[in-house]
């Protein structure tokens, strides 16, 4: 089960990632858009794919696929707090996500954002239940 979940949360980030470089430009400009991050639009545009890749990276390594659910958690809560906030403020902002993602509504993109949660969530106590039970096997041999 967390091979299948990790491997889910690292299709999203490569996918996600891809999209946003394939299409840097319009990405940087989307970003450009929202109040909180346009001064930071052409750095945020190149680093945050980047943290994609590496976070897809640590979850396909069993040594580093823990603080690979961890940061992914933790970056799936921050783009679904934006995500919220888009919904509580009624402002028509673009969704800066590439490829079909970007067709989501801002509705569809949450709940899509907390499957994924979700899902991050039951790996990482799937993982740590793992890691009792191996050190408990370790102990007692």
């Amino acid at each position: 089960m967390i091979e299948i979940i990790s491997f889910l949360v690292t299709m999203l980030f490569v996918y996600a990632a891809t999209a946003k470089l394939l299409d840097e430009a319009a990405f940087r400009q989307q970003l450009a858009l929202w109040p909180l991050v346009a001064g930071f639009a052409g750095l945020i545009a190149i680093v945050l794919p980047v943290v994609e890749l590496g976070i897809a990276a640590m979850l396909t390594v069993k040594n580093t696929r823990f603080y690979g659910l961890l940061l992914s958690l933790l970056l799936l809560v921050v783009f679904t707090g934006y995500i919220g906030g888009m919904l509580l403020s009624g402002k028509p902002l673009p969704c800066s996500c590439g490829g079909l993602i970007s067709e989501l509504s801002w509705k569809e993109h949450l709940l899509f954002n907390l499957f994924f949660i979700a899902l991050s969530v039951t790996a990482l106590v799937l993982e740590k239940k793992k890691g009792y039970q191996n050190s408990y096997r370790q102990a007692n041999h």
